[in-house]
């Protein structure tokens, strides 16, 4: 009987978009993180959200050509997280809690979508730094045009706060060790920096909820703000320095998360 290798099909494809996306994210946490711990240790260069990050990566060599891979592994993610929350990919079901995540996980494929479009605009044109504050502020100003737009600006504070409570506790609880196929000697290292990076990066949502709730009870776009601002509140605290030095890590550890879900996470192509 001859030998016959199966064709590549659209479940190889997107397992291919999501693995690729995985690494975009963690390529642009990786920056984020260190580009803030260089910052808070006095060792040059300055706090960045996603947007000031892949601003950063067109200084690079070949920076177009990485720009561009980046983008088109943000927009795999969001193809991945799209699947995610309509075919229920990883089994989350239909009840209150599995709504809930999954529009948590269609809500990340916008963001995303919109962060691929971003770094394809900047191969292109590189315009004044927008950073992921004033994004945030654009976004919180148009919502607040919207009918009830004060309450919508609290509801997706509270669903950052949300996702946030959601990444902390999958962190602590190690609850992502369903989805890897990884061997025990990589987990005994592997295992706490994904714990510590899901939960530093939780901290940051709840912050950045609570920066949305202080815009909608004060009604002032300008309250709103994402990592930057995050970076510069705690960089305000007392010693913000070592805060700051401490959440950067922890986001340059959750990019190393990401990388290795790249590498280990299971993948359900089967739609």
């Amino acid at each position: 009987m001859a030998n016959r290798t199966s064709a590549p099909d659209h479940r190889d494809a997107i397992t291919l978009f999501a693995r690729m996306g995985y690494a975009a994210r963690g390529v642009v946490y990786l920056l984020i993180g260190g580009l803030a711990a260089l910052a808070a240790l006095g060792e040059g260069g300055q706090t960045e959200g996603s947007r000031g990050a892949l601003e950063r990566v067109l200084a690079a060599p070949f920076g177009k050509v990485i720009l561009g891979l980046i983008a088109l592994g943000l927009l795999g993610y969001a193809l991945w997280r799209t699947l995610q929350a309509l075919k229920d990919a990883d089994h989350h079901g239909a009840g209150a809690k599995g709504i809930a995540i999954r529009t948590g996980l269609m809500v990340s494929a916008i963001t995303h979508t919109l962060l691929a479009f971003y770094a394809a605009s900047l191969i292109f044109r590189l315009g004044a730094s927008s950073g992921e504050s004033s994004g945030s502020e654009g976004m919180v100003s148009w919502l607040f045009q919207q009918p009830f737009g004060r309450w919508l600006v609290g509801a997706v504070g509270l669903a950052i706060i949300g996702a946030g409570i959601a990444h902390g506790l999958k962190g602590l609880k190690a609850k992502f060790d369903k989805h890897f196929d990884m061997p025990e000697h990589t987990k005994r290292w592997a295992y706490p920096v994904c714990r510590f990076g899901l939960s530093i990066r939780g901290l940051v949502f709840v912050i950045v909820g609570s920066f949305f709730l202080i815009a909608a009870y004060q009604i002032s776009p300008s309250e709103a703000g994402g990592t930057e601002e995050v970076f510069s509140t705690l960089r305000s605290q007392a010693y913000g320095q070592w805060l700051l030095a401490f959440v950067a890590i922890g986001l340059f550890a959750f990019g190393a998360y990401s990388v290795l879900a790249a590498v280990y996470r299971r993948i359900n192509p089967a739609m």
